[in-house]
């Protein structure tokens, strides 16, 4: 299997997980590695001001702040900023399902947003947890919270699973 590069070589804690250790320890093995420091998260979390915060077995959660730096032309935090933590909360909840050997995608993604979000909300927590596994299939949901527990966002998720041999990076 051959390995992307790491986005950012003085930073340690970003970049990207050898599939070799992805294959070897499982999803679940894999998030707690991340969340600890001992694995490379996604190098995205720095430009969207999050971070992985809670690993459990089918339950991930993250949180952040947005910012000035996310705000679409009429004021408001860009839609695909909450889409992303909610798509990262999602598909995370299921890796955390898979066995060693296996891999996942998304398949598809449905996010709903209820309220706007604005630079002044400040740090939002979004739970990502697994409805159903299957053999090939998994289905996830999450909620975009304020600090407050205001519903700011819901959404689903279909994720395909599939050996981790046909990787190809």
């Amino acid at each position: 299997m051959n390995d992307a590069p790491t986005p950012n070589r003085h930073d340690p804690h970003v970049g990207v997980v050898p599939l070799e250790t992805i294959a070897e320890e499982g999803g679940l093995k894999v998030m707690q590695g991340i969340l600890e420091g001992r694995l490379p998260g996604a190098a995205l979390v720095r430009t969207l001001n999050m971070t992985l915060a809670r690993v459990e077995e089918g339950v991930v959660e993250f949180r952040g702040t947005p910012t000035v730096d996310h705000l679409n032309p009429i004021g408001t935090i860009h839609g695909g900023w909450a889409a992303t933590i909610m798509d990262s909360a999602l598909a995370c909840a299921v890796m955390t399902t898979l066995a060693p050997g296996e891999a996942y995608t998304t398949v598809e993604f449905k996010v709903n947003l209820t309220r706007p979000i604005l630079p002044s909300t400040g740090e939002v927590s979004c739970e990502g947890r697994v409805v159903h596994r299957g053999r090939t299939i998994a289905t996830s949901e999450a909620f975009l919270r304020d600090a407050s527990g205001k519903l700011l966002a819901h959404g689903t998720e279909t994720c395909a699973i599939f050996p981790i041999a046909s990787v190809r990076r």
